[in-house]
């Protein structure tokens, strides 16, 4: 999936990479050979009387849902939907790219909301007469254009419009004080070793962290294109020398290393820019890993790190 960020929905990084290669090569064969034996069934239309019982196979979905006031309505969710705290209390479908079948025609949703990267799972569950809605969270727009849909589909559009200019205001507030500023290097590093600073895994030029940091006032330091994700070694970070580092650090299965480990880690670079400047930030929230509404918190928080000299209140 050349076009996530290795962490851009939790559980999608380090040990859930060969379980995803494998479930995800024998599910494809498994779709192949239904399809040699039935056809695809259409699926309904999607309006608000058939949205009673809400399925979401992915975290940035429940937090549309949530966001939407449609909690109540859904029954079940993936085991990385960890926000808002009542998404905890949901039935558990199995995860982002091992969905539980079973789990799911148990619960009898009358929607299933899933991502671009699900083709297969949507497939599977329109066989048994499922109504299944995708959408797309890879820009920014996809996921205002997100909450827009999901919003007119299950009768909450006028809380989407309310979401969807706060969220613009926002943006334009953002926009409006960094747009005469000088535009600083910023690196974004997705992945990286537990408590030392390897070969990084980066946010390349055209991904979602890419947008961020744009519209946050800045320019990717990296770029070369052609790699989403690429990965730079401790001689390419020297070679471009950012002004600006964020390292997005967020807890994986429970485990993260201190921020004193990964402070330690970066002073090996201090011949960088951003390094001797004091400017590596790290961000632990878990929105920074979760292309959903909270999108906008993210964006703000990258505004003030790249733009400290700016008051965005």
């Amino acid at each position: 999936m050349p076009f996530l960020s290795p962490r851009l929905e939790r559980g999608t990084y380090h040990a859930r990479k060969s379980a995803m290669k494998k479930s995800v090569a024998s599910f494809a064969l498994f779709i192949m050979m239904v399809d040699s034996l039935f056809f695809i069934i259409m699926a309904p239309v999607v309006n608000a009387e058939s949205c009673h019982r809400i399925v979401s196979l992915a975290p940035s979905i429940t937090e549309i849902l949530f966001s939407l006031g449609l909690g109540d309505r859904v029954v079940g969710v993936t085991r990385y939907c960890t926000y808002p705290a009542d998404a905890l209390t949901k039935a558990k479908v199995g995860g982002y790219y091992d969905p539980n079948y079973e789990e799911i025609l148990r619960l009898r949703p009358d929607l299933v909301i899933v991502l671009a990267e699900h083709d297969a799972a949507k497939r599977y569950l329109r066989n048994f007469h499922i109504n299944v809605m995708q959408v797309n969270h890879r820009s920014i727009n996809d996921i205002i254009g997100s909450i827009k849909l999901i919003g007119n589909a299950c009768g909450t559009a006028q809380a989407a419009d309310s979401i969807i200019a706060s969220i613009h205001a926002s943006m334009e507030r953002i926009r409006t004080r960094t747009a005469p500023l000088r535009s600083p290097q910023v690196l974004v590093s997705v992945g990286r070793s537990m408590g030392a600073v390897g070969d990084l895994c980066i946010a390349g030029v055209g991904t979602y962290y890419d947008e961020m940091v744009r519209l946050a006032g800045g320019q990717n330091a990296f770029t070369k294109k052609g790699i989403a994700f690429p990965t730079l070694s401790p001689e390419g970070v020297f070679r471009i020398d950012p002004e600006v580092i964020i390292d997005l650090v967020p807890e994986t299965n429970g485990v993260a290393p201190g921020d004193s480990a990964i402070r330690a880690a970066w002073a090996r670079f201090g011949r960088v820019d951003a390094v001797r400047k004091g400017r590596v930030y790290i961000f632990r929230q878990d929105f920074a890993e979760i292309p959903g509404p909270r999108f906008i918190l993210m964006l703000e928080q990258m505004a003030r790190v790249i733009h400290p000299e700016v008051d965005f209140r």
